[in-house]
């Protein structure tokens, strides 16, 4: 694949056609050599066989179907504390870049990891924070040109399903430059991600990593990242940190 728009957009950019995981690869090579990878430096990969989604789950990518693309951001002027709120202006960026790519589609950030398009998955984010807290490896998968027998799980879509003919460059160099441009700045990132995440105002289930489930409405994201959800009987908020959430369509 040709990547030279999306090259020209950040630090360091590299491409391979398969690997094991793009984040396990920059992880290391940013902690074995920091000064050879700057902020935005990036990796991406046509096809990787061992990544990994939250909670541990397998994350493979078919060859040349998909994206897998990992970026290391040391966001100048973030106190560490605020590095949880990475994630979900990775989300942000995607949500936009797959908005771009798919105008007349309704494209959605659910709180904390996935990008939907009409409520079916098109991209998942997973992040990784580098020893010594000196950066975050930020990982991003998205489904270019799946075709419907193809996807991972079935409530999940593709930019080619959804009628997108853009070029992997194209869709890359949107994504990256939105991630360069919204990365600048922590102080306006809280209320943009809140003005985005579609999860806010929807009923969810809440599954933790225990198996425990909890309903209630997503009110919110609190000041570290965490949703907000309003359980019925309970008088306070729930703060979640981790978690699946299932938006609930009520007939």
């Amino acid at each position: 694949m040709d990547f030279f728009k999306s090259a020209q957009a950040v630090n360091r950019f590299e491409y391979v056609d398969q690997t094991g995981s793009t984040n396990t690869d920059l992880v290391a090579a940013a902690a074995a050599d920091p000064s050879q990878y700057p902020h935005l430096s990036v990796l991406v990969a046509g096809s990787q066989t061992a990544g990994r989604g939250r909670t541990g789950r397998a994350w493979v990518s078919p060859a040349g179907k998909s994206l897998s693309i990992s970026v290391l951001v040391r966001p100048e002027g973030w106190a560490t504390e605020n590095f949880g709120w990475l994630p979900l202006v990775a989300g942000v960026a995607m949500r936009r870049a797959v908005q771009a790519a798919l105008p007349h589609k309704s494209v959605g950030l659910k709180w904390p990891n996935d990008v939907q398009v009409e409520g079916l998955k098109i991209s998942g984010i997973l992040s990784e924070l580098l020893p010594g807290a000196t950066g975050v490896v930020v990982g991003a998968g998205v489904n270019l040109t799946l075709e419907k027998d193809e996807l991972p799980i079935e409530a999940a879509t593709s930019l080619k399903l959804e009628g997108s003919e853009i070029s992997p460059d194209d869709f890359l160099v949107s994504y990256l430059s939105e991630l360069a441009a919204l990365v600048q700045n922590f102080d306006d990132v809280p209320a943009m991600v809140r003005a985005e995440c579609s999860t806010i105002g929807q009923t969810v289930r809440a599954i933790f990593p225990d198996g425990s489930e909890r309903i209630g409405l997503a009110s919110g994201i609190d000041d570290l990242g965490r949703l907000l959800i309003s359980a019925p009987g309970e008088n306070q908020l729930l703060a979640v940190s981790a978690a699946d959430i299932q938006h609930l369509r009520h007939n």
